[in-house]
This record gives structure tokens, C-alpha cells and sequence, in this order.
């Protein structure tokens, strides 16, 4: 469907998904695995009262007959871990966002979270590339804040797995290696917290502390959204060589938001035996499992050979396959938070 040329747009702010109207949530099940960045969130914030402090902000158009068609939605909220970036989703496919139609909409959204939020609260803004540059533009000219000196914090491909891509086999054996592939226990804590942590360090700014790190490795197990990857060789003990975590699900669509394997285990396989093991899970009860995979990561072959698609510089084949980007702002006037 074609987007309406229709300039009368408008932009609504709510403090909790509790108070959207009905066509904010067709918008979401509409594109699930492109909102999948803040879908599932609010998802489970119908259930909390909190109504401080985090906001929704949801451009529509209102064309010549007809009901509202959602534009773009803007969530600035809080997770487990302190603040998340400002994430926006897009209901308009990638190839169709034209300047014309992207950029007022964007200045407008960025407008009212001006109003809404200290300047301190935005340390980020994480989006599809264009719409992220959109806003960073804008969001610096109605503040004074600057960006950070390295400003690029995260650019990545998003993908997709389905059942139909799905890549099936079995590993070759390695000669006098055992592994096991499992759901995490409370007695892996310690273990899944060290490789949290190095995971973390690996994603500057966003480090965290072994406080933080045991925090998030016990919610993750708590949840049941962490799946580790044992390993011995040679008779030694058995270690937990990697660890995937899936933190974002919805009706259709999952994500795995944290693979990390222990250096002193790469070159083994493990990475890819265990994403391939929680793909699987995953889609035995959704539609598509997806994943951020950063630009230039040598991982990207192992999602590849999974069944993640556009991954061989050939995103342009496959819908909902597209470039984010997450640009920060200056850290000596904002509040970093974690994601």
C-alpha cells in the first residue's frame, strides 16, 4: 500500500501502551518483527502501573477518508538495567522512507520529547539509519547537545530466521571434545555473569559492573531466557563456553539479543551449536526469531550458516532486512543508561 501523501499529521504522547487506541496495536502486529525493538516491552508494561518517567510518542497521518494510519512510534522507557535508548519504530517499510515524508514527522516527534524529558535523559537514539540520523539532527538543534566524540555507537544489520530458512545439521565431531547444550541454572550464575561482563566491555560505553553483571545473569536465569553451551576437552573440566540469550518475544516473533562465546573456546563451533539450538526452540512456537548482527562482525557467517538471511551483502533481497543505527549524544551532559 501506498504511503498517503497527506500532510496532516499529528503526534500524541501517552505514559503508558495501556492508553493506546486499538490502531497503535494493529500498527505493531502489522510489522511484529520490525517492532520487535519495543513490542514486546510494552507488551509487559500493560501489566505495571508505573506511569512516571516513561513515555510513548506515536506520529499518525490522518488521510482524506478514512482512519489513522500510524507513521512512526518513539518509546523512551526503562529496563531492568536502567534507562534504554530512544528507540523508534518505523510502520512504513524502509524502501518507502522518503525525506519528504520521514523528516517533518521525525522533527515533530523530536519536538515533543523535547518537552517531555531533561536534556540528560537521551544518551542515544537507536532506529532504522536514516530515521536515526533524522532525529540525532534535530534532537542536537532543539537542545545544544552535542554528539559524542564517537558518536557511532552501534550499526548493525537486522535479520531474520524463519522456519523456511531455518538451516538444519549436524556439526563434525571434534576428536576428544563433549559438549552439552542446555537451558541455564542457578548454579551457572557466576559463569554467565563473567561472560555478561565481557560481553558488556566488548559494547563501549555500555560496560557493566560485576554488580550489574551478577544482577542481569540472575534475571536471565531467573526468566528462563538463557540457553549456555558446556564444553570439555581432553578429559578437563567442563566449562560454559558460550551464551545466548533471547530477552525480546511477542505472538510471532523472538530475538536473541546476546551471544557471547569465552575466547579461550573459539574456533570450536560452540556459537553456532548454540544459536542453532535456540533458533530451533525458538521457532518451534514463533513465526521468525531475529537478531541485531553488528556491521563487520565475523559472527554474521555463523548467523548465515543458521538460516538468518541478507547476511551475504545481499540484504536488498529480503524485506525487513535493513541497516539501524545507534548514534550517542555527549556523555558529559546525559545519563547513560544500559540496553
Amino acid at each position: 500500500m501506498p504511503i498517503s501523501t497527506s500532510t496532516i499529521y499529528s503526534v500524541t504522547s501517552y505514559k503508558s501502551p495501556a492508553q493506546f487506541p486499538p490502531y497503535v496495536w494493529d500498527a505493531f502486529n502489522l510489522r511484529e518483527r520490525d517492532a520487535n525493538i519495543m513490542l514486546p516491552h510494552a507488551l509487559k508494561c500493560l501489566d505495571k502501573e508505573q506511569l512516571y518517567g516513561q513515555y510513548w510518542i506515536v506520529c499518525t497521518t490522518q488521510p482524506l477518508h478514512g482512519s489513522h494510519s500510524v507513521d512512526f512510534i518513539l518509546s523512551c522507557t526503562t529496563g531492568p538495567l536502567g534507562d534504554y535508548p530512544i528507540f523508534i519504530f518505523s510502520a512504513v517499510p524502509f524502501s518507502q522512507l522518503a525525506e519528504s515524508y520521514m523528516i517533518p514527522r521525525i522533527e515533530e516527534m523530536a519536538s515533543r520529547l523535547h518537552q517531555l524529558v531533561p536534556n540528560e535523559r537521551v544518551f542515544s537514539i537507536f532506529a532504522p539509519k536514516p530515521i536515526t540520523v533524522a532525529f540525532a539532527k534535530r534532537w542536537c538543534k532543539f537542545t545544544g547537545v552535542q554528539f559524542a566524540s564517537q558518536p557511532e555507537y552501534y550499526a548493525a544489520t537486522f535479520s531474520h530466521c524463519t522456519r523456511r530458512t531455518f538451516v538444519k545439521r549436524r556439526m563434525t565431531y571434534v576428536q576428544g571434545m563433549s559438549y552439552k547444550i542446555r537451558p541455564a541454572v542457578e548454579e551457572d550464575q557466576a559463569a554467565i555473569a563473567r561472560l555478561c561482563r565481557d560481553f558488556a566491555a566488548t559494547s563501549e560505553p555500555f560496560i557493566l559492573s560485576h554488580e550489574a553483571a551478577w544482577r542481569e545473569a540472575g534475571m536471565l536465569i531467573h526468566n528462563g531466557k538463557i540457553w549456555v553451551h558446556e564444553i570439555s576437552e581432553g578429559g578437563c573440566a567442563t566449562d560454559i563456553a558460550s551464551i545466548a540469550a533471547f530477552t525480546r518475544e511477542s505472538d510471532r516473533v523472538a530475538a536473541i539479543t546476546k551471544v557471547y562465546t569465552n575466547p579461550l573456546w573459539r574456533q570450536r563451533g560452540c556459537a553456532e551449536r548454540l544459536v542453532r539450538a535456540v533458533t530451533e526452540h525458538l521457532l518451534r512456537t514463533k513465526e521468525s526469531v531475529v537478531l541485531y548482527v553488528s556491521h563487520g562482525n565475523p559472527a554474521a557467517k555463523v548467523y548465515d550458516r543458521v538460516g538468518f538471511v541478507g547476511l551475504r551483502g545481499n540484504a536488498e533481497q529480503y524485506e525487513g532486512v535493513d541497516p539501524w543505527l545507534e548514534l550517542g549524544f555527549d556523555p558529559k551532559v546525559t545519563r547513560l543508561g544500559h540496553w
